[in-house]
């Protein structure tokens, strides 16, 4: 009966995560549009930050509830979800490739980030100056990234981020929707966190491991949800910005401020296992970012079901090495 209510209490939160997303999004970007922000910076800002808050309040609610380790294995294992998961079940229905030059120069910004993430926990963990580290990197990148997209022009992401950012709605109806989105991603991470706590307790896994799998998967359906919308309507450009984003913001902001907080430990098996498998796929998306000899290299079926193998296999072995 205790598994059966963690199972609940974990499915209702990943529930309450993807809705609350959702209408938080849809308020924070009405808002924004009454400021007369535009719907470039809405897109490029509040929605990429709105899909990164299911990943944020989860990390938040690790950190207050006493389970950190679980944070850590969030974002490392959302950004392996990201590339092996997501990445590979769009390409399987959409060949993808790269035609914006934006996420062309965003790609070494995030292998960049994902070595220096390797390199602030060797010691085990990260800490307060690591959170300001990223915390001044993140204001970087967001001022770096506007810029850049200001002076593009016809750039095929940049026109599909614009648009998705949701329609304008009255003040009344946003506010209402921000803060019943909020409320709900409040609601939900404590209720996964909760539930995927006691789980690893039961079966006897570590936090970190949960966090690398159940969590990361929970917290990464916005993104594949994204992705697979995107796939609809034949925006390759935005599934890759979608996963290239929400990976740099994982590293950034999901780890970043709660660092600030309180330390994050990493674990040693992290260092062995995790990490290089991070850096092994996200260097496998290096070529898709590159000019070919015959035009635009792409992420065929094949290889986005290699992603997809890849990432289950991932998956196995954690729980196999754990087991062991």
């Amino acid at each position: 009966m205790t598994v059966f209510i963690d199972f609940i209490l974990v499915l209702v939160g990943l529930l309450l995560l993807v809705w609350g997303a959702e209408r938080f999004v849809e308020g924070a970007s009405s808002l924004a549009r009454s400021l007369g922000v535009s719907t470039l910076v809405i897109g490029l800002t509040v929605v990429s930050l709105g899909t990164s808050a299911p990943e944020l309040l989860v990390n938040v609610t690790a950190q207050a509830t006493g389970v950190p380790a679980m944070a850590f294995g969030n974002v490392v294992g959302s950004n392996i979800a990201n590339i092996g998961l997501v990445m590979g079940v769009a390409a399987l229905v959409l060949p993808l490739s790269v035609h914006s030059q934006v996420l062309r120069r965003e790609y070494p910004v995030l292998l960049g980030m994902t070595v220096l993430l390797g390199a602030m926990v060797m010691d085990g963990e990260l800490e307060l100056f690591d959170g300001a580290m990223l915390t001044l990197a993140l204001v970087a990148y967001t001022a770096w990234t506007l810029r850049a997209a200001r002076s593009a022009e016809h750039d095929p992401f940049l026109e599909e981020a614009v648009a998705e950012v949701p329609e304008a709605m009255p003040t009344g109806k946003a506010w209402l929707w921000l803060l019943v989105g909020l409320a709900a991603l409040i609601l939900g991470s404590r209720s996964l966190v909760t539930g995927a706590a006691d789980l690893a307790a039961i079966i006897g896994v570590s936090d970190l491991v949960i966090g690398l799998t159940v969590v990361a998967f929970g917290t990464s359906l916005p993104e594949l949800a994204a992705s697979l919308a995107a796939v609809a309507k034949k925006e390759d450009d935005l599934v890759v910005g979608n996963v290239v984003g929400s990976c740099l913001l994982n590293i950034l902001v999901v780890l970043g401020l709660p660092a600030l907080f309180g330390t994050i430990p990493a674990g040693a098996e992290a260092l062995w296992r995790d990490l290089p498998v991070l850096l092994v796929l996200t260097l496998v998306l290096g070529p898709l970012f590159l000019n070919g000899k015959r035009g635009l290299y792409r992420i065929n079926r094949w290889e986005g079901g290699a992603l997809l193998v890849a990432y289950l296999g991932y998956v196995g072995w954690v729980f196999a090495s754990t087991a062991g």
